[in-house]
């Protein structure tokens, strides 16, 4: 049985929350299940409408998605959401210059797939490791992929919040997709970076590791990036894909 927990938290810093989630366990389209982290950008409310339209926007297309390929169905639906962002920016001067980070997964056939824009992430915790599924769009992750510093340095970097593509922000958009083997055991978490600013990967591991049901886990992961500072919005989304399948994995 699939299980999901979604919170977002406006965090202690900002005076509106621009992260929007979306979680369903119920097919959409031709999809079984949706989750979505997007977290917007833009001037007075406009990252709000970002987040929230894309998403919007992405649910409806893949509802009425005929295609039957999950990286299909999704890049269509983004690519809709991208187009009409801009043509809303373009009719409102309140909204110009808006766009969104756009994380969705959907569990298939034993595996994960996922879309990403932007540097919200998606991890999967197997056996008390945690590994970043996603690739962030950043600048500092271009100058590590470049060796240009280290990732201890560019947590710290001052350019740290400088992304290279959005939903939005261009005529096109460029999406990365990604496919993971999924076991019983596994946790995939979907977040913003309000979360992964503020907690490094390693506690964020051992909190979704540990005892207690999904809702405790996110809001132990929220807690805590807001006692580090809460310097952003956060939105969490755990999955659990195998949840009533514990301890019969074979590894």
């Amino acid at each position: 049985m699939l299980k999901t927990y979604s919170l977002t938290d406006i965090g202690r810093k900002r005076k509106l929350n621009q992260d929007y989630v979306y979680t369903s366990l119920e097919r959409v389209g031709n999809l079984s299940n949706v989750f979505i982290v997007a977290d917007g950008m833009g001037g007075h409310k406009a990252g709000d409408y970002a987040s929230r339209f894309t998403v919007e926007t992405v649910v409806e297309e893949i509802a009425s998605s005929y295609e039957q390929n999950p990286e299909i169905i999704l890049g269509d639906a983004i690519d809709a959401a991208n187009r009409k962002l801009r043509t809303k920016a373009a009719e409102d001067e309140r909204l110009f210059g808006m766009g969104t980070t756009f994380v969705a997964s959907t569990v298939f056939g034993g595996k994960l797939k996922v879309a990403n824009v932007g540097d919200s992430r998606a991890y999967l915790i197997r056996e008390g490791a945690i590994g970043q599924i996603t690739r962030d769009h950043s600048l500092v992750e271009e100058m590590v992929r470049m060796g240009g510093i280290d990732r201890e340095t560019a947590r710290r970097h001052v350019d740290k919040n400088i992304i290279t593509r959005a939903v939005g922000a261009m005529e096109t958009v460029d999406v990365d997709f990604f496919e993971v083997d999924l076991k019983p055991g596994d946790l995939v978490l979907m977040c913003s970076d309000g979360l992964t600013n503020m907690v490094r990967d390693e506690e964020i591991c051992s909190i979704v590791s540990g005892e207690g049901e999904l809702s405790d886990k996110a809001r132990c992961l929220i807690d805590t990036a807001n006692e580090n500072g809460g310097r952003d919005n956060i939105a969490v989304v755990l999955v659990e894909p195998f949840a009533e399948e514990e301890g019969k994995a074979s590894w």
